[in-house]
């Protein structure tokens, strides 16, 4: 901002001239105008989070997606270091993301909180982002509102990646389509469409809502090239929540598989586990629901884990990874393990821990995971039950599975590295399923059996989907320039403090003039 500096009128040299004076009424208000400018300035000040990026402590409940060479991160909640200074659980009022390309102090991707989010936007946790990598945007979709009613009409929103702006997308036509939260979600970008399965309905989610949480039992469906949205059935009429979804290109056009989570049967928030060996499987060109049966090293029962699918280069096998989570009552605290499904002959195989450990040394849940150019899964935050202590505030709580464990060491956690773009099925696969880290699988039937017929046939074939073209205009290089000195909200309201104090001493001292002028 440019100051000018107004200088007094000087009296004229002729006799008898008369000096004007400036009357105290506005000398007070010039400096009580001051003083009420700096106090907003300092209040505003103090009620801003830390800096989120430099004083990153974890992060949970949030909702996130992949596109180019970005992992965006919304919403949730983030805890401040030191967190003995900031016990809070902060709502995430900011979009986030982190740079693939560029490591930070850590070596994990540089985070950055420079992007546009004003109050007009959901800030809400346990909703979903669906990646729509063909035209450069992600849509959010459901969650909850935190300390803050939610709105009358949940509407859908999208963050364009290439203009760097939130779009308005409207309501849903449809009259069914109840606002969820901590729902199982995921988009499919080869054919344009956004799923999302269960989830809870809440006085979080839907205004007026007086009773407790109910789980639903649909799977909502959005087709991103015409805004439309539909509710479909679920596998059966019990609700599910807290469980996760992946898409792998099996069967004709694709299949969904759900896993885990916690049924409400009774639809009154009376939550049981979802076993681990029953999986729902959604045909997505007929619409259609199958159940199998999976066994081998089923893990315990858990809600609020994550999970990535990746797959051979042969396709012979499909390789669902899925770390932490919450345990059921009466062991709550929860993982800090990884274990693969295996797919068609749904196996499941304990990748981690190996020392006998069953839960893993730092449990947690409500986190993220991200598969990168099938070959990595970037796992996000978390809340530790049995810790107190900041997650990896270095690498801002990331973590990186190597999915293939392709490093000198065979390791399952690595640094995450942005040239392996290639899967490798690791050992641990194959000795159960046979072949070799390309592929060539010899076991592609469950040991009990297909649980239907159809699904014996669709595990023996290979999604054929058409290529997308954009709906808009996309520039041949899509990758946002780099910010090498981002800009947070904490960074920001500092400045306005500091501008505010300025104005004020620079008011100060021109009112200091003008009295001596008076003199």
């Amino acid at each position: 901002m440019t100051v000018l500096a107004l200088e007094a009128p000087r009296p004229t040299a002729r006799s008898g001239a008369v000096r004007r004076r400036i009357p105290h009424s506005c000398l007070n208000f010039l400096l009580t105008l001051g003083i009420l400018l700096l106090i907003s300035a300092l209040a505003q000040g103090s009620s801003a989070q830390p800096d989120p990026v430099r004083s990153f402590c974890r992060r949970f409940g949030h909702q996130t997606a992949v596109i180019d060479r970005r992992l965006y991160v919304d919403g949730g909640f983030i805890n401040y270091n030191p967190l003995s200074q900031y016990p809070t659980n902060y709502s995430n009022t900011g979009l986030h993301y982190h740079d693939l390309e560029t490591p930070g102090a850590g070596r994990m991707p540089q985070l950055y909180a420079n992007l546009t989010k004003n109050a007009t936007i959901p800030r809400v946790n346990g909703g979903a982002l669906w990646a729509d990598t063909v035209n450069k945007r992600f849509y959010l979709f459901g969650g909850e509102y935190y300390q803050q009613p939610p709105p009358q009409q949940f509407a859908l929103w999208a963050f364009d990646t290439l203009g760097g702006t939130w779009e308005y997308f409207g309501s849903p036509a449809e009259d069914d389509l109840a606002a969820v939260s901590y729902g199982a979600g995921v988009s499919v970008s080869e054919t344009g469409e956004g799923y999302y399965y269960g989830g809870w309905k809440s006085g979080n989610t839907v205004p007026g809502w007086t009773g407790p949480p109910a789980a639903v039992a649909g799977l909502v469906k959005y087709s991103m090239d015409s805004n439309h949205f539909s509710n479909n059935r679920g596998p059966d009429r019990i609700g599910r929540a807290e469980g996760a979804l992946v898409f792998i290109p099996i069967g004709d056009g694709g299949m969904l598989v759900y896993l885990g989570g916690v049924q409400d049967a009774g639809s009154n928030g009376t939550a049981a586990g979802q076993p681990m060996d029953q999986l729902f499987l959604y045909d997505v060109l007929s619409s259609k629901w199958y159940t199998q049966n999976a066994t081998g090293a089923v893990p315990q029962m858990r809600r609020r884990f994550c999970a990535g699918a990746t797959w051979a280069l042969d396709q012979s096998s499909y390789n669902i990874y899925i770390y932490g989570g919450a345990g059921m009552p009466p062991d709550t605290a929860g993982f800090d393990d990884v274990y693969v499904l295996t797919i068609p002959s749904f196996q499941w195989i304990k990748m981690y821990p190996n020392d006998g450990n069953v839960t893993g040394a730092y449990p947690h849940h409500s986190l993220s995971c991200n598969v990168v150019d099938n070959a990595q899964m970037i796992i996000i935050g978390g809340t530790f039950p049995t810790s107190d202590q900041c997650d990896a505030p270095e690498q801002y709580g990331v973590h990186n599975v190597d999915m293939g464990q392709q490093n000198a060491e065979d390791a399952l956690w690595q640094i995450f590295a942005a040239n392996l773009t290639r899967y490798a099925v690791p050992g641990p696969v194959i000795s159960v399923i046979g072949g070799s880290a390309d592929g060539g699988a010899t076991k592609t039937a469950p040991d009990t059996g297909f649980n239907d017929p159809d699904l014996r046939v669709l595990m023996t074939r290979k999604a054929n989907i058409p290529a997308r073209t954009p709906t808009r205009s996309i520039p041949t290089a899509t990758n946002t320039p780099k910010t090498t000195s981002p800009l947070s909200t904490g960074a920001i309201a500092g400045i306005a403090v500091a501008g505010a104090i300025l104005l004020l001493a620079l008011l100060a001292s021109a009112i200091h003039l003008l009295l001596r002028r008076r003199r």
